[in-house]
């Protein structure tokens, strides 16, 4: 019977390349509010202190070009989430309102302060509820999902399995902002979901509210910053308590990575470190990047991140192609086998082939940015001058930003 040699191996074969296919892994992706790209060891950091973020990015692959959607964390956070640019969310800026002098706006926009006339565009502070999500996205082909921190988008849920804190939106969300412990209790709760959860493949959304202000820590590790201060000759002043804060995210990082491997899990499980925005100028340094947060110029919206998946991507990689928000859903769906939402736009594209070296012309697109409003800026982050003026006053005025390759360009509404 001739057929049966042909069957075994067509058997074989099949066996061969499934055998090659890696399976769908589990994601865990943990932001880090306010870190500034100039604020990881892998990046030049000296004063602070990021050991497991920098093993994570050895064991895999530094993205040398990652944006987020937005310049601020809570647009930063709808594009994530949706996989869409602002424009189509209305979510502009916490609050949904300009900030600064009116007097230095040339242009009408909705201004903090006003009680009416201020809603000349759309400008919201909540996510629609009806807005798919990617956790929405990956639930739907039997991920568990679990989000752990900061929301900062309304009303929460989203299609999250698990969600231990409330959103702002219910009025709570703020007391978290400057708690010692919430990075350690954060972490306590994503590593015992992973544990349970360790039979299906899952996805974590891991988001820290530190670094962001008002900035505290714990007085023993403050104390330990206090005393390298001391003993070394830093050039500049740089502050303890926002490094003791820095430490505590890297601990997280480091926790997560040890429930993983403790429950035999490292191999094929994409764990992603980035941030939602660039540094705040009140408290650390973006330089060389001009500009910090709220700003487009690259220190508001340039921040580091790194991804490791050793089953697929190999340590030490490094990738200068652009990423951005809007990527994460697209990325996601497409490990986790999903379908993109039908009804509802994705502006984002998969990054899934720079894991393995290939750019898949990723590198000839061009990503974007729009802000309407003005954002009042303070010290080294005051990068915008008044119209007319050469006085710079703002963070960012109203414009749009464009990214193709090496080139950028900012388009100044006012001008």
């Amino acid at each position: 019977m001739k057929f049966l040699p042909i069957l075994i191996l067509s058997i074989a074969a099949a066996t061969s390349l499934l055998a090659e296919k890696p399976s769908r892994p589990n994601i865990v992706y943990i932001m880090a509010d306010d870190l500034g790209w100039a604020d990881v060891g892998y990046n030049g950091a000296k004063f602070y202190e990021t050991p497991n973020i920098d093993e994570l990015c050895a064991s895999g692959l530094q993205f040398n070009s990652a944006y987020p959607g937005a310049s601020n964390c809570m647009p930063s956070r709808a594009c994530i989430m949706t996989g869409m640019y602002t424009p189509r969310t209305s979510m502009w800026t916490p609050g949904g309102k300009a900030k600064g002098d009116r007097a230095k706006m040339k242009l009408l926009v909705p201004r903090r302060g006003d009680k009416k006339g201020d809603r000349e565009f759309p400008s919201k502070g909540a996510l629609d509820p009806s807005v798919v999500s990617v956790a929405e996205v990956v639930k739907k082909v039997g991920y568990k999902t679990a989000h752990f921190g900061k929301w900062h988008l309304g009303p929460d849920g989203q299609g999250f399995d698990i969600n231990n804190t409330n959103g702002l939106g219910a009025g709570l969300e703020k007391k978290f902002y400057g708690n010692i412990d919430v990075a350690e209790n954060l972490t306590t709760a994503a590593c015992q979901f992973i544990k349970d959860n360790k039979e299906d493949p899952f996805f974590i959304y891991l988001c820290h509210w530190d670094v962001h202000t008002p900035i505290r820590a714990r007085k023993d590790v403050v104390a330990k910053y206090e005393k390298k201060l001391e003993g070394g000759k830093w050039g500049r002043k740089w502050n303890p308590t926002y490094a003791a804060m820095i430490e505590a995210v890297d601990n997280s990082v480091g926790r997560v990575r040890e429930a993983l491997e403790k429950n035999g899990l490292t191999e094929n499980t994409l764990v992603m470190f980035i941030s939602d925005n660039g540094g705040h100028s009140g408290v650390t340094w973006c330089d060389p990047l001009k500009g910090a947060k709220g700003a487009f110029y690259e220190g508001g919206i340039r921040v580091p991140a790194c991804v490791s998946w050793p089953k697929v991507v190999k340590g030490g990689s490094e990738c200068n192609v652009s990423i951005t928000g809007v990527d994460i859903m697209p990325t996601f769906a497409e490990l986790a086998g999903a379908d993109l939402p039908k009804k509802q736009p994705v502006d984002g594209k998969s990054w899934v082939p720079l894991l393995s070296g290939n750019d898949d012309g990723l590198a000839d697109r061009a990503i974007f940015w729009h802000y309407p409003l003005y954002l009042q800026g303070a010290g080294y982050n005051q990068v915008v001058p008044v119209h007319g003026t050469k006085n710079n006053y703002w963070r960012a005025t109203p414009c749009s930003v464009i990214r193709e390759g090496d080139w950028k360009l900012i388009q100044f509404f006012e001008s």
